[in-house]
């Protein structure tokens, strides 16, 4: 395609010194027609969170193959173009580090861009290592240093000055050049489509799936030696808190810190004089919604053979200490044949999975589906074999 000759990363780089400001309807309903013809633009948020659950966005930035855009989603009324843009098969959405940028689109708009390249992710594939974050990326790969003094900024505030735009606008400008080079190695090893199934799990788990956060208890391991009636009530304390911090907006510490509402399990109060001895809850949620915690208790106490809860996972057993060891040097030795990240090719979190699914005697070890697709060609099926005989 022409626009293929553009993304060249020093004209951006330029054009981020005075980027587009996006500020009405018009305005972007037009300059989307335009990308809709590109073959990608690259896409960053800048946003704050600090007294809400959910993030408030400030700023939506944009790079296309000659330009660096800041849209305004305080003005902006009719966002239709962009979703269009977003899901468009045929313009590849390039972000990094995406998954709070996700995040913020799916709670604006309920759509996500779609195809995702991450960069962020692709690193970690291609060598550069996996959680390492733009500034350091642009130093190692384009020899560009790009300050973060606008980091903690406040980007709800208009006008922005000139330093927040030209900050922000540079988060985007490095993007297309940065995902050029990684196609190109993706392609030469042959993990183009290892990218791709990344990405779609990346984009399948961006959506909350427990909105009523009633599976939230399971990740208080510590408790797992809990009788099933304070598992019970745990669920339910758990699942209010979940459900009140996105009706109120707050975040969770301003309704119950973890370890104040893992207080109210373990002190199991009975009254609201007890309940106000449990430390930091605050008196504000005391007074209000004292009742309703205690009535949590009372209800899993008085019926708990009618109370169907699923219990938490307890930690492994001590005789996979050493065999998790022996499972993750598979993993590093692995992923440095393919001089990739080994934190990306095999996760803790998968590794477990995979062990707990042979937990019950009669069962044989199945892959659990962190582990399918390209990781099962790499190393699951070697993960499963490794198991088999940890058990001779």
């Amino acid at each position: 395609m022409a626009h293929e000759n553009g993304y060249d990363w020093q004209q951006l780089e330029r054009a981020a010194q005075e980027p587009v400001w996006v500020g009405t309807d018009e305005a972007l309903a037009q300059l989307c027609e335009y990308w809709l013809t590109l073959p990608m633009v690259a896409l960053d948020t800048e946003f704050q969170r600090v007294d809400t659950f959910y993030p408030i966005a400030g700023l939506i930035q944009l790079a296309d193959d000659h330009a660096c855009y800041l849209i305004d989603p305080l003005s902006i009324t009719d966002f239709a173009p962009l979703l269009a843009l977003f899901v468009e098969p045929s313009v590849l959405k390039v972000l990094h580090a995406s998954t709070e940028d996700l995040e913020l689109f799916q709670h604006l708009f309920g759509v996500l861009p779609s195809p995702l390249f991450d960069t962020q992710v692709a690193g970690g594939f291609v060598g550069w290592g996996f959680t390492v974050g733009l500034q350091r990326m642009l130093e190692n790969v384009l020899g560009v240093q790009v300050g973060k003094g606008e980091t903690t900024s406040d980007w709800l505030q208009r006008p922005l000055t000139q330093r927040q735009e030209q900050y922000a606008a540079l988060d985007v400008a490095y993007l297309p050049a940065i995902c050029r080079l990684q196609m190109a190695e993706l392609e030469q090893r042959g993990m183009t489509s290892w990218l791709q199934e990344e990405m779609l799990a990346l984009l399948a788990n961006a959506p909350d799936a427990d909105v009523t956060g009633i599976q939230y208890y399971l990740r208080f391991s510590q408790m797992a030696a809990l009788p099933p009636y304070k598992v019970a009530a745990l669920r339910d304390l758990t699942a209010w808190r979940e459900q009140q911090c996105r009706l109120r907006n707050v975040p969770r510490n301003r309704v119950l810190r973890n370890q104040t509402l893992l207080d109210i399990i373990t002190r199991w109060p009975r009254t609201t004089l007890e309940l106000s001895r449990v430390p930091e809850l605050k008196r504000r949620i005391l007074r209000e919604d004292g009742e309703t915690m205690l009535d949590f208790l009372r209800n899993a106490a008085a019926a708990p053979q009618a109370q169907s809860v699923d219990p938490i996972p307890r930690p492994l057993p001590v005789i996979w200490n050493t065999r998790l060891k022996r499972l993750k040097l598979m993993g590093r030795e692995r992923a440095e044949a393919l001089d990739m990240a080994p934190e990306l090719l095999l996760r803790r979190r998968d590794i477990e999975a995979l062990i707990r699914t042979g937990s019950d005697e009669s069962a044989d070890y199945a892959l659990p589906p962190g582990l399918q697709g390209w990781r099962q060609e790499v190393i699951g099926d070697d993960l499963l074999v490794q198991l088999r005989r940890f058990e001779q």
